[in-house]
């Protein structure tokens, strides 16, 4: 009996030291790919350093705290004081993550900055097969600043969350092509500069023909792959009111084969011409929006084809090619 207590401690004993060894060298391998994100150019591949790099979480997670982040995209720097994220060893494709604002963002070609802050700010994303399941950002009390002179608020929300999910039925399995909904939602919106007061904001949307493997989302070809698999994006609806507004639009846009959007939205509102009447001049603000009806609502389609967005027959703006 001693002897077989003897053999099952020491089992135990191997299996632990293994695990801890494993679990080091896995860290290790984490440690070094976020610290050769630093290598990145910040222009063709966006670079990550971080002032301090901890990986914790033994025995069961792997939690990584980035310390005073930096963040550089072309001319966009973004620093965060810091980012957490953790994945379970025993479900690997799901990371849980926060960050601690406020968060700065310099764009040096326009010489602006920019300052968000939030009490709690989380995301998770799950995969499935390398599919995403679902993605959500989450964040309360969101305050959007102009930093460069002072700290003008330009919006804030007490709370703002935005979902991904995966559509299974729209999944293509033999052409490896995914479609994605996408839902977010602003509450009690205050937004100075555009007179918005309460206001309450909701977006759902679809995209098709999207790569369904994430690692592929890399790829500069992503767009005219997308085009030739016939991707679209749906605006199933777009929906925000306050007291005395209402805006609504839904359509679908595609590429063509010059890469600008094609298709329709329609949009019908009460109040809103009223409410950016200061902001833009007739006739940009009719074409946009719409001729009165007799009870004072807003109907209009704005047509994208050619390179450009049409009210009717009337050309408004040019959108360049997106490849």
């Amino acid at each position: 009996m001693k002897k077989r207590i003897i053999i099952v401690g020491s089992v135990v004993v191997a299996v632990v030291v293994l695990w801890s060894a494993a679990w080091l060298v896995l860290a290790g391998m984490v440690r070094q790919n976020i610290e050769a994100l630093a290598a990145a150019d910040g222009v063709t591949t966006p670079s990550l350093s971080c002032e301090a790099l901890d990986i914790g979480g033994f025995p069961f997670r792997f939690d990584v705290d980035c310390s005073n982040a930096n963040i550089v995209s072309g001319d966009v720097a973004v620093a965060v004081p810091g980012i957490r994220a953790s994945v379970r060893v025993y479900a690997p494709t799901h990371m849980l993550a926060s960050a601690l604002g406020p968060l700065q963002l310099t764009d040096s070609f326009t010489g602006t900055r920019n300052a968000v802050a939030w009490s709690v700010l989380e995301a998770s994303v799950r995969l499935d097969n390398w599919r995403i399941a679902r993605a959500s950002v989450s964040g309360k009390d969101m305050v959007w600043s102009d930093s460069l002179f002072g700290d003008a608020v330009i919006a804030q929300s007490p709370a703002v969350e935005l979902h991904l999910f995966d559509i299974p039925e729209q999944h293509d399995a033999e052409r490896r092509l995914a479609a994605l909904a996408l839902y977010g939602r602003a509450q009690a919106l205050a937004w100075p500069g555009l007179t918005l007061a309460d206001t309450n904001a909701e977006i759902e949307l679809e995209l098709s023909g999207l790569p369904d493997d994430v690692r592929a989302w890399g790829d500069p070809m992503l767009l005219p792959a997308m085009q030739q698999a016939g991707a679209e994006l749906k605006v199933v609806s777009i929906h925000g009111t306050d007291a005395s507004s209402v805006l609504d639009a839904s359509g679908a846009l595609r590429l063509d084969a010059q890469g600008a959007p094609e298709g329709q939205i329609a949009v019908t509102s009460t109040g809103v011409a009223e409410r950016i009447g200061p902001l833009i001049e007739e006739p940009w603000r009719t074409l946009v929006l719409g001729t009165p009806a007799a009870d004072g609502s807003h109907t209009n389609q704005l047509n994208f084809r050619a390179g450009g967005i049409y009210s009717g027959l009337v050309p408004i703006a040019a959108v360049p090619p997106l490849y």
